[in-house]
């Protein structure tokens, strides 16, 4: 694993610096899931997760993000993990690694291999984050028609 120690600054005060690790890993987080998160979020769970999965694994060579991002929708969808892969599947979706139909082709091959009800998850999974990105797509075009109507009036 990646060094994340604290180090002491030359006024012997322990301040926390962001190691290359650290950077390397959010930068990859944020890429993956479409975020903006910092660097500086507090917290061993977090040092683990952006110091050794992201800038570890998920930047070893051989497999693409969509490569890994399969994978990894396969294992939730085993697990039952549906909070989960609505995660994935709008990350995917934002990042156009997979598109709606590529998950529901995913649902129905995951049917044969974990069986139906898990599989079935990943497709309710998928039918929610449809429905909360074409709500918050209205939501945009309604705010950006409104902000029109305001412009000319």
């Amino acid at each position: 694993m990646t060094d994340t120690t604290h180090m002491t600054d030359a006024g012997g005060t322990d301040e926390s610096r962001i190691s290359e690790a650290r950077a390397r890993g959010v930068a990859k987080m944020n890429e993956v899931y479409g975020w903006e998160l910092p660097a500086d979020v507090p917290g061993d769970f977090f040092a683990v997760t952006a110091d050794h999965l992201f800038a570890d694994i998920w930047t070893r060579p051989g497999l693409s993000v969509r490569d890994r991002r399969l994978l990894l929708i396969g294992a939730i969808t085993a697990q039952g993990q549906n909070d989960v892969a609505k995660i994935q599947i709008n990350a995917a979706l934002h990042n156009e690694e997979l598109t709606e139909q590529q998950f529901e082709e995913a649902a129905i091959f995951l049917c044969h291999y974990v069986g139906w009800p898990l599989a079935t998850g990943l497709n309710n999974a998928l039918i929610a984050v449809k429905a909360d990105r074409r709500k918050a797509a209205r939501a945009k075009e309604k705010a950006a028609a409104d902000s029109a109507k305001t412009d000319t009036d």
